[in-house]
């Protein structure tokens, strides 16, 4: 009952990427510690009336001016807050989506200890909020699937200054967090070059799996034929060969994956998918040019991170209507 309430709820709030808490949107009541202090007071109260102990309602009413005067102290600590959300960047499935939260306030005094996390997780973020002051909060959170996702519900509280009280706030943002597929661990060698149109009708792949459209390094070689990235990575440095980069182009072909049933959806697409991301790091590493095919979908080869991003992306969002994207 408790989810589908909480399913319920959160349905109702609108989608924004900044809210500003106001008292339709702040709630509150006692915690453990706030019930047991009421009940502490009632038995005060009524042992001052039965004794007749003045200094018994000194207390009592001591106490309970002060647990009201902290309620209304841990209300306030939310109202009037403003929270933006940073927009969070793409990342691989399995891995954490750290998404920034800004914490505005205009009010003169300091907001102490509020926290903030997923709605139904534990993983808290504290902070404290200047007077007139900003400060982020980060929080993380996985998402095992490719595919956009929505940002997850998000809660905000304080228990300041007592903790007899919880204050709270509920946030849907709207913005969405586009997640790649997770990269193979050890993926095959790149695929061979395709001869382009009127080139040599063959292609040989090297020894080493890596795509011919590279060589070892030889003495006059222009600076700029030089694959840098790779030379950083190996300690060896290694030129474009120009002939065999005018002769030959790199695709990256879900049908040449090598994984059977990749065009039916479901786990063998997934895999190929997974596969193609590999290659598509593979070769940006090397700094090659490289193009994408998905079944109909097309990326002209190219190189760069533009390029990369936009072929993760598309990786990301293909064949949306298999259910592969979903959690």
């Amino acid at each position: 009952m408790g989810a589908r309430f909480q399913t319920w709820f959160t349905s109702r709030i609108p989608l924004r990427d900044s809210t500003t808490l106001t008292q339709r949107n702040v709630y509150i009541l006692p915690t453990a510690p706030g019930f047991m202090l009421g009940l502490t007071l009632l038995v005060l109260l009524i042992a001052s009336i039965n004794y007749q102990l003045n200094l018994g309602y000194v207390l009592t009413f001591l106490l309970t001016g002060s647990a009201v005067v902290g309620m209304h102290v841990c209300h306030g600590t939310l109202r009037g807050m403003t929270m933006n959300l940073v927009a969070p960047e793409a990342q691989f499935a399995g891995a954490n989506v750290t998404i920034g939260i800004n914490l505005l306030s205009q009010r003169r005094t300091p907001r102490y200890g509020i926290g903030l996390a997923v709605l139904g997780t534990d993983h808290w973020s504290w902070t404290d909020v200047p007077a007139q002051g900003a400060a982020r909060v980060q929080i993380a959170f996985q998402v095992h699937h490719r595919g956009l996702h929505p940002v997850p519900a998000l809660t905000a509280e304080t228990r300041f200054p007592l903790g007899t009280f919880r204050v709270w706030t509920v946030w849907r943002p709207a913005a969405k967090v586009l997640v790649y597929p997770a990269p193979e661990p050890h993926p095959p060698p790149l695929p061979p070059g395709e001869p382009r149109p009127g080139g040599a009708a063959t292609v040989q792949r090297q020894s080493t799996g890596e795509f011919d459209g590279v060589r070892a390094y030889q003495r006059g070689d222009p600076l700029k034929l030089v694959v840098w990235k790779k030379a950083a990575k190996s300690d060896e440095l290694v030129s474009r060969d120009a002939q065999q980069v005018q002769r030959f182009e790199l695709w990256l072909d879900l049908a040449h994956t090598g994984i059977a049933g990749a065009s039916a959806g479901g786990a063998p697409l997934e895999q190929a998918l997974s596969r193609l991301c590999a290659w598509v790091l593979a070769a940006d590493k090397q700094g090659l040019q490289y193009g994408l095919r998905l079944g109909g979908q097309e990326i002209a080869p190219g190189s760069g991170e533009a390029h990369r991003k936009n072929c993760l992306q598309a990786l990301a969002l293909a064949f949306a209507q298999t259910g592969g994207t979903q959690p």
